[in-house]
């Protein structure tokens, strides 16, 4: 029997890390043929090479979709994915996958989700079913209606998929595949690279030995205009504080140009001692260094996700994450430097928090690869009321399943 086609498309630097155990199970299925697309940011050195990434830790591409184009604002966002939709369907038409994986809720995903779902592909979305802030709700409650199966990652993101009339049969709570790779490096947790050395950077060489802080500030589409001033705001709180801080470089997005602009104007002024930036690191390298943090500051999904997992502190600023399930280890605040300073040490004097599997337990790539490679695959459907509220919500594939497969 022919293996079974599966295309997964990574748009961006953090959808690798969400998909990565994903790519995993099904390379090493014997029933499933890996077709891998890498696209838009991901492809781009600015944005830190994602591509490099993925074929150094040994994942062959399978095509490259070109599609960024420049502007980082919302009529680039438009256009971006306009060109996505063209270039996506001409390489899904040569591929001829028998399901189409997409991850998310980036304007990329939505390309995806079009091109696909015209071309009578089935469509599986990881991640759906979840609430922000921001054009990100938009474009994730429409690639769910776009998408055949979804592989959501808690039990209240499938009852918002089943709310939406999608059918239960088709909704699987799998967890987040991201939290695997958190998982996998819990054995041994310790900082065991030098980040400035490997990473390369820009900024000083503050001393990690007695704790640092992670920041992850994206723009919010939504208040694009105002991503300069948002990003001064965390700026001038951490700076303030002194503690060493890592620094990470914000997505392709609309705002990003006034995110960037912000940092490096301030980087310029203050010549700040306490501050290192980076462009990207491997997955397990960023987890790593994010387990051994004393807190992370930013608007980042990661530490909503991943830093449940972990319970390392989280000073979540602004809207971006607005409304998302959390656990306990996060604190909201808005862009005001005073408050997201009076947080940061708040969340520094708590400590580490308890572990919350709120997203996963580590075993989310594996559910879903077996899925892919064994679910009944259709590319037509219709609406279906949602169950009562008390009825069971989605499906959870348990281990003895997978080990038994």
């Amino acid at each position: 029997m022919a293996k079974r086609k599966v295309c997964v498309v990574i748009t961006a630097r953090p959808s690798y890390s969400r998909v990565k155990t994903v790519l995993g199970a099904l390379r090493d299925c014997d029933d499933t043929e890996l077709q891998l697309v890498v696209a838009a940011s991901a492809l781009l050195k600015r944005y830190g090479r994602t591509v490099q990434m993925i074929e150094e830790e040994g994942f062959p591409i399978t095509a490259r979709v070109f599609s960024v184009l420049e502007g980082e604002g919302p009529t680039a966002m438009a256009r971006s994915t306009g060109l996505g939709l063209l270039d996506l369907s001409t390489v899904l038409d040569n591929l001829q996958p028998d399901v189409v994986v997409t991850n998310g809720d980036r304007y990329e995903t939505l390309a995806t989700a079009v091109a696909t779902s015209y071309m009578n592909i089935p469509l599986a979305h990881i991640q759906g079913g979840e609430v922000t802030g921001s054009i990100d709700e938009k474009v994730r409650h429409a690639v769910t209606k776009l998408s055949d199966l979804h592989f959501v990652a808690t039990m209240g993101a499938a009852r918002r998929v089943e709310q939406m009339g999608e059918d239960p049969s088709a909704v699987f709570c799998t967890g987040c595949p991201g939290i695997d790779l958190v998982a996998e490096i819990l054995d041994s947790p310790q900082l065991d690279f030098d980040p400035f050395e490997k990473y390369g950077g820009v900024g000083t060489f503050p001393d990690l030995s007695r704790g640092y802080l992670v920041v992850m500030q994206h723009p919010v589409t939504t208040e694009y205009q105002e991503a300069r001033q948002q990003v001064l705001e965390t700026l001038k709180a951490v700076h303030h504080l002194q503690l060493p801080a890592l620094w990470f470089w914000p997505n392709v997005d609309a705002g990003s140009d006034g995110t960037s602009a912000g940092i490096r104007r301030f980087r310029e002024q203050e010549n700040p001692e306490n501050l290192h930036f980076f462009k990207n690191m491997i997955p397990r390298d960023f987890l790593r260094l994010l387990s051994n943090a004393r807190c992370l500051v930013g608007n980042s999904s990661v530490g909503i996700r991943e830093g449940a997992f972990l319970g390392v502190p989280v000073v979540n600023v602004g809207t971006r994450q607005m409304g998302r399930e959390r656990g306990q280890n996060v604190v909201d605040v808005d862009h005001n430097h005073r408050a997201i300073e009076e947080a940061i040490v708040r969340q520094v004097a708590h400590g580490p928090y308890e572990q919350d599997h709120l997203y996963g337990d580590g075993q989310s790539g594996e559910r879903i690869g077996y899925l892919l490679a064994t679910t009944a695959l259709r590319c037509s459907k219709r609406w279906v009321d949602s169950p009562a509220e008390s009825s069971p919500v989605g499906h959870t594939i348990p281990l003895t399943l997978l080990k038994a497969a």
